[in-house]
């Protein structure tokens, strides 16, 4: 049986990631989960980001997207709005719920950071 404290852990470790994201960039669910070594765990990074809502710490959850440079975890957020206008902020622009020049904008934690 699984132990609560292995997505707490797990959690943990998405959101010192999530972190590191630069300003103005943005990076996937898959990415996060293939840096920790969980490559089939995409899903879970997504929970660890709605989770982030309700952190006391500020976690820059909008900007992860999935792995097509779409907002779909944009539900989570405030209003449906949330999501790109933190983005837009940022310089990042989105039209119809997707990230313009996303290769752009891509982080890969998988090339930037050592473990």
């Amino acid at each position: 049986m699984k132990d609560k404290r292995d997505n707490r852990d797990f959690f943990e470790k998405v959101f010192a990631v999530v972190s590191l994201i630069p300003y103005g960039k943005v990076t996937s669910y898959g990415a996060i989960a293939r840096y920790l070594g969980t490559g089939s765990s995409a899903r879970t990074v997504g929970w660890a980001m709605n989770k982030a809502h309700s952190l006391e710490e500020a976690v820059p959850a909008h900007r992860v997207v999935n792995r097509n440079g779409l907002l779909t975890g944009k539900h989570h957020f405030e209003t449906p709005e949330t999501m790109e206008k933190l983005l837009a902020s940022e310089g990042v622009v989105v039209v119809n719920d997707a990230i313009q020049n996303f290769q752009q904008h891509y982080w890969d934690p998988n090339l930037s950071l050592v473990l």
